[in-house]
């Protein structure tokens, strides 16, 4: 069955080049109407322009889609309600959401500028949140409503990127959250983690090209923009049914990233550990499986209880 977007409107942040760009063409190609935002900066969030989410918008338009540009900053609450509001006044509604909007800064660790740190954490984390809450509200009332976040494999651990790493980090926190909430209203939330050569990829100091360049030998072709635009697509549509999860997509990889927990090793009830108790068993409290995959942080409390029911059954 071909997935279709008719009669739905989707915002697309950070829509001018490269990853928001391949989202919102492949929104409008599926039918669906475009609300395209960006600010217009550089790589590094520096200055703004409107020539090129014009362009995107004007490629929508000639194709005989639907779009509506927006140049409203993410980064402010008043950015994000005006974000909103554009798709109001164009459409009528928002039915999903794909928080794109991004930049890059890097620097080692001991290096980093409150002025990096501000700015990453303006757009990504705070720019999520002031975008999503008055959509977020909209869908709710609606009762339907599809949001995607952006993470980052950088969440893994990158060298020079402590602080995107830990922004994308916040970023899968807003979204584990408010798909716990957003559920019984009809709201899905998912994330994913895309991987392109993109204008964010010139930012990157030349030294940390060696390793991926090696790594990704193989599928160097398939590190572009479109090649993430048909998962992201997929995770707004009104098919999918995922919630509260992430999505790797490399190299025409596809695959689901998430937080676990292991087993790990259960004291005696009633009782403080010791360090010489984690010490003892630290290889059991390391061993990263079995896994679960708690559904909250109540389910890990579930997960525990469990636990103790088993190590509490009698023997045999």
């Amino acid at each position: 069955m071909e997935i279709r977007f008719d009669d739905q409107v989707v915002v697309v942040t950070g829509a001018a080049g490269n990853l928001g760009r391949s989202y919102a063409l492949e929104v409008a190609r599926r039918g669906g109407a475009v609300v395209a935002n960006d600010l217009g900066s550089d790589a590094r969030g520096y200055g703004r322009s409107t020539d090129a989410l014009d362009r995107v918008v004007s490629e929508i338009r000639a194709a005989g889609g639907r779009a509506v540009a927006s140049y409203h900053s993410v980064a402010d609450p008043a950015g994000g309600e005006a974000i909103f509001r554009t798709a109001i006044d164009s459409f009528g509604k928002v039915d999903a959401l794909i928080n794109n909007a991004g930049n890059m800064r890097v620097a080692d660790f001991e290096d980093i500028e409150p002025a990096d740190l501000e700015s990453l954490f303006s757009v990504h984390v705070l720019g999520a949140f002031h975008v999503t809450r008055p959509i977020y509200r909209h869908m709710k009332e609606r009762g339907y409503g599809r949001i995607l976040f952006t993470g980052s494999g950088a969440m893994f651990g990158n060298p020079t990127q402590a602080v995107y790493g830990s922004a994308k980090g916040a970023v899968a926190g807003l979204m584990n959250a408010l798909a716990v909430e957003g559920a019984p209203f009809g709201v899905l939330c998912n994330a994913i983690l895309p991987a392109a050569e993109t204008r964010m990829s010139g930012v990157m100091k030349p030294e940390s090209f060696i390793e991926i360049a090696k790594s990704s030998q193989k599928f160097r072709n398939e590190l572009k923009p479109e090649n993430c635009a048909a998962l992201a697509v997929y995770l707004v549509s009104e098919q999918c049914r995922s919630t509260h999860a992430m999505y790797s997509a490399v190299g025409n990889r596809f695959a689901r990233v998430f937080i676990g927990v292991n087993e790990g090793w259960l004291a005696e009830r009633k009782t403080v550990a010791t360090v010489e108790e984690i010490a003892g068993h630290f290889d059991r409290i390391y061993d990263p499986g079995p896994v679960s995959i708690p559904a909250s942080m109540v389910d890990e409390y579930w997960l525990i209880d469990g636990l103790i029911g088993k190590s509490s059954a009698p023997a045999r």
